[in-house]
């Protein structure tokens, strides 16, 4: 009986082991003084859905939401910011996140991936960081997405009258000193 329970106990304990992932990074980063996390709903857009052709219609559909994880760096976080670079940039290196464009530059890259495939999107991952600012994470969450969803949506952000108010907190975040 004793083998059996210590066996018992040694597989939960397999099996609880917590793999990195980026959802659970936004929770742990996001209760952080110097990280802002935001969700957005596609409601920010304000749009007047009658206007949209059917494919802009499919397409703002195929959306839910954006979650935006900010670091603003400052002369007392640069050890900090250095760590959690590297935490989200070891995070990105699985084989969940499948890159699609990456910008590197003096000072600053950005990177962009997907998590599903070329017929579906799960999720869109914008990774961009900057020395001297910080790094900003975003994950555009939505519901069978396609590709050319993408492409249709930044249609539908020309059309749209966004909702400061919901982006308030963000602009507060970058512009405290």
């Amino acid at each position: 009986m004793k083998k059996l329970i210590v066996f018992a106990s040694v597989l939960a304990m397999m099996s609880c082991k917590e793999e990195p992932s980026l959802q659970k990074y936004f929770v742990k980063s996001g209760e952080k003084k110097e990280f802002l996390s935001v969700d957005v709903s596609s409601s920010i857009l304000n749009i007047n859905e009658t206007k949209l052709s059917e494919s802009e219609k499919k397409a703002l559909k195929s959306f839910e939401k954006v979650n935006i994880l900010a670091f603003k760096k400052d002369d007392k976080n640069n050890a900090q910011y250095t760590q959690e670079v590297k935490e989200v940039k070891e995070i990105l290196k699985d084989t969940t996140f499948q890159p699609l464009i990456k910008l590197n530059g003096v000072g600053h890259n950005a990177s962009i991936m997907l998590v599903g495939d070329e017929k579906e999107i799960d999720e869109l991952v914008l990774f961009g960081n900057q020395k001297d600012l910080g790094f900003t994470v975003i994950r555009v969450l939505g519901n069978d997405m396609k590709p050319e969803d993408a492409m249709e949506f930044f249609s539908i952000l020309q059309k749209s009258n966004l909702d400061m108010e919901q982006l308030k907190p963000i602009l507060n975040f970058v512009n405290k000193k």
